[in-house]
C-alpha cells in the first residue's frame, strides 16, 4: 500500500495540472482593452480571457449570421445592438448581476444612448470619428472631410472600412444627415466617396493607427481613441474634428444568446464598469467610458482632451449612427458600389 501512495499522489498532481480553467470568449475591436485589466480579471476569476477581433459592425454581424458560435460577450456599436436584439442574438440583461450599473453616466443615457434603460446593453466606450494626420508630413491641412480630395496626398490616406462611418462622412460633407433615408442623398454620398477613393491607399479599420505611427499613412479617417493611441508612438500625429460635423459612437457590452459561460460574462461586464477599472481602461485606450464615478479618477491631462469631452457647440454638429431597419440596405448597396468602383 505504501508503494501505491506516491503513484496516487503523482496521478492527483497530473490531474490538477491538467485542470482546464473556465474561458470567457470576447468578440471586440482591435486594441480595445487595457492588457493589465485582462490579467487582473483572469486572476480575480481564475479564468482565461480569449479575445477575437472584428473590424466593422457589419463584419461581426455577418460572421454571427453565418453560424459563428462560442462568444460570451460582444462589443457592438449602439446601433448594432438594436439589430442584434431584433435578430434574437443577445439576451436581456439581469441587472441584479450588474451592481456597477449605478456608476453609468445618467447624462449619457438621457442624451445619446439608444438603450436608455440598459435592457440589452451596458455602455463601454464613447468617442467621435475625425481626421488623424502626421503633422510633419502634411501641409496646410483644414478641418474638413474634403481633405480626402487632395491629390498631393494620393496613396497616403485611408478611410474606415465601415459603410456607415465612411458614407456618413460624405453625407455630413454634403450637408445631409448620417441617418438619411433619401436614396438620392445616399447616392450623392456614394459618388463622393468614390471620388475620394482614387486618392486612398486603402479602406482600413484595424491597422491605420500603426500606419500613421510609422508614417506609412499621412491622413486617416480615425476613431479618436485610435489616434491618441498612435500618438504614443509618434508625437507628430494630430487629431481634428471636421467642421461639417461627424459621428459620435458608443460601443456597448452585450451577452450572446448562446454564451457558453453567461455567469462569467456578467462578471466581466460588471468588472469593466467598476470605476477604477473603467478609469484605467480609459487612460490606456484613450476612449471615454460613460462612467460618472470614473471621471474623477482619470488624470487632469486626460480630462483636458477636448475631442473626448465634447462641448455643446461641437455636439450640435454631431450625430449618433442609428439602426435603420430594412433601410440599412440602402447603405449596404451603396457601399458595395463604392468597394467595386475602380
Amino acid at each position: 500500500m505504501k508503494r501505491l501512495l506516491p503513484l496516487i499522489a503523482a496521478a492527483s498532481l497530473l490531474a490538477s495540472c491538467g485542470e482546464k480553467k473556465p474561458e470567457l470568449h470576447l468578440y471586440t475591436w482591435d486594441d480595445y482593452l487595457n492588457p493589465d485589466l485582462i490579467t487582473k480579471f483572469e486572476e480575480e476569476y481564475n479564468c482565461r480571457l480569449v479575445v477575437d477581433i472584428f473590424d466593422s459592425n457589419e463584419a461581426m454581424l455577418a460572421k454571427l449570421k453565418a453560424g459563428a458560435t462560442g462568444y460570451d460577450v460582444l462589443v457592438p456599436t449602439s446601433y448594432m445592438v438594436k439589430v442584434l436584439a431584433r435578430e434574437g442574438m443577445i439576451v436581456e440583461l439581469d441587472k441584479s448581476k450588474l451592481p456597477n450599473l449605478q456608476h453609468v453616466d445618467p447624462d449619457y443615457l438621457t442624451s445619446l444612448a439608444f438603450d436608455k434603460e440598459m435592457k440589452w446593453s451596458v455602455p463601454y466606450m464613447l468617442a467621435p470619428t475625425g481626421i488623424a494626420y502626421v503633422s510633419d508630413r502634411v501641409e496646410n491641412i483644414e478641418p474638413t472631410w474634403r481633405v480626402f480630395e487632395r491629390a498631393d496626398l494620393k496613396g497616403r490616406m485611408t478611410l474606415l472600412n465601415d459603410s456607415r462611418e465612411t458614407l456618413g462622412a460624405a453625407l455630413k460633407t454634403l450637408g445631409f444627415s448620417i441617418n438619411t433615408l433619401d436614396p438620392a442623398q445616399i447616392g450623392q454620398a456614394k459618388d463622393l466617396v468614390i471620388s475620394w477613393k482614387k486618392n486612398l491607399a486603402k479602406f482600413e479599420s484595424d491597422q491605420y493607427d500603426s500606419g500613421l505611427a510609422s508614417a506609412e499613412f499621412f491622413v486617416s479617417q480615425a476613431y479618436a481613441g485610435d489616434a491618441f493611441q498612435a500618438q504614443e508612438d509618434n508625437e507628430k500625429i494630430e487629431f481634428i474634428l471636421p467642421a461639417e460635423g461627424t459621428s459620435v459612437a458608443c460601443d456597448d457590452l452585450v451577452i450572446s444568446k448562446n454564451a457558453p459561460n453567461p455567469e462569467l460574462a456578467y462578471a466581466f461586464i460588471n468588472f469593466l464598469t467598476e470605476p477604477a477599472n473603467a478609469a484605467a481602461n480609459m487612460e490606456y485606450i484613450y476612449y471615454l467610458a460613460p462612467n460618472k464615478s470614473a471621471y474623477e479618477l482619470v488624470s487632469q491631462e486626460f480630462r483636458e482632451i477636448d475631442s473626448l469631452f465634447l462641448d455643446a457647440e461641437t455636439m450640435k454638429k454631431c450625430e449618433v449612427i442609428d439602426d435603420l431597419g430594412e433601410n440599412n440596405k440602402l447603405y449596404h448597396d451603396a457601399w458595395d458600389l463604392v468597394r467595386a468602383a475602380q
